[in-house]
């Protein structure tokens, strides 16, 4: 902003003082002095002007530079508003790749889910009796023992087979009985006064299983069950159960606790202690007193169990030692009188028989026949070998 300078004198903006001519009259001097202070209030005006001028001027000075940082910052605001757009587009041009990539995905894995679909079997099996094969050893896992239980038992399914009406079964000592009997295929039976023509035929088994059943019994949890449910918040329930299996006499001294699960639905609880072994100092006690809300209940406590499923092997096999006859027509004896004439027909060796260890036949309805396949023991209504 430009600094106002001190007015001029009359001299030098072009005025002189001159002395007056005696002469003069008085009338001209009057006139002169008028003119005089004329002057002087123009040019008092005109510094007036001039200082208003130059504050209108710094004003416009500063409105400029004002302007100037406003524009400014809108271009700013521009660019970062391009800028942004830019990155927003990118964005969900980024996004729509990854939505299409996560589709496909999905339909890679329902592919491949699929494909394991087929190597998948589900099938009901009966209920079974496992067979105990060995205890695993105890191993050490850094500086702690390893206190659990380790257990593995053996088991195979029992295969169903569907015996029909006028259908019998026949399992045999030797299985070249079997074999041979089936390779003549037609056979002549007498039913008393009448000849049955029946067909031999090999004994085919549905699928069946083999697997080993990996049992850990845990060293340092117990299950807790029959758990009330009272008016109160689980967390209060999680530490009143904490306090009653921390105070236990059975503990002995391995009474800390790293953890309690607590599930209000079910009325269950898994304790964890910290020691490895404390659970062993519960084995005995299925029930377990609980004081709550000024009240006695008794919980029951179980060992806890982890189970893993190994060496699952499914087989489809032929029995070796077994026959099927078909086609046995309808007689007046009874079933069991029948069963008999066609055990006596196929243990005869002149009829390509055998000794024969089982025998069933149905002559109205149908029946399931189990045949397991270590064992090769049916339990059902027959018994035979696989």
């Amino acid at each position: 902003m430009d600094v106002p300078s001190p007015p001029l004198s009359l001299q030098d903006n072009g005025f002189s003082l001159v002395s007056p001519d005696p002469r003069t009259s008085k009338e001209e001097m009057e006139k002169l002095r008028e003119e005089l202070r004329m002057w002087k209030n123009r040019v008092k005006e005109a510094e007036t002007v001039k200082v208003d001028l130059l504050s209108k001027l710094s004003a416009a000075d500063r409105a400029e530079k004002k302007l100037t940082e406003q524009r400014e910052q809108q271009k700013h605001r521009r660019d970062r508003m391009i800028r942004w757009e830019l990155e927003l587009f990118l964005l969900r041009q980024e996004n729509t790749e990854l939505r299409k990539e996560i589709e496909k995905l999905k339909e890679d894995l329902e592919e491949h889910s699929s494909q394991d679909n087929l190597l998948e079997i589900k099938k009901k099996v009966a209920e079974m009796k496992l067979k105990f094969t060995h205890l695993k050893e105890m191993k050490h896992d850094g500086a702690e023992m390893d206190m659990d239980t380790h257990c593995v038992f053996g088991a195979a399914t029992k295969v169903p087979f569907r015996l029909n009406q006028n259908q019998a079964l026949l399992t045999f000592e030797d299985e070249e009985v079997a074999l041979r009997l089936t390779k003549r295929s037609k056979h002549c039976v007498n039913l008393d006064d009448r000849t049955a023509n029946v067909t031999v035929k090999p004994f085919e088994l549905d699928m069946g299983f083999q697997f080993e059943l990996h049992v850990t019994v845990s060293g340092k949890k117990i299950n807790v069950s029959d758990i009330p449910e009272l008016p109160i918040p689980e967390d209060w329930m999680r530490d009143k159960l904490e306090l009653c299996f921390y105070r236990t006499e059975q503990a002995k001294g391995e009474r800390e606790i790293e953890n309690v699960t607590y599930n209000r639905g079910t009325g269950t609880a898994v304790i964890t202690f910290l020691k490895p072994g404390a659970s062993y100092s519960f084995v005995g006690y299925t029930e377990y007193p609980f004081c709550a809300e000024e009240r006695w209940f008794f919980l029951s406590v179980s060992p806890h169990f982890d189970f893993h499923l190994r060496r699952f092997q499914p087989h489809c096999r032929v029995s070796k030692k077994t026959i099927l006859l078909k086609g046995i027509s309808d007689v007046e004896e009874d079933e069991e009188s029948v069963q008999d004439m066609i055990e006596i027909h196929f243990q005869k060796p002149s009829n390509g028989g055998g000794e024969i260890e089982e025998i069933k036949y149905i002559s109205r309805g149908a029946a399931y026949v189990y045949f397991e396949e270590d064992t090769g023991n049916a339990t059902s209504e027959i018994t035979g070998h696989s």
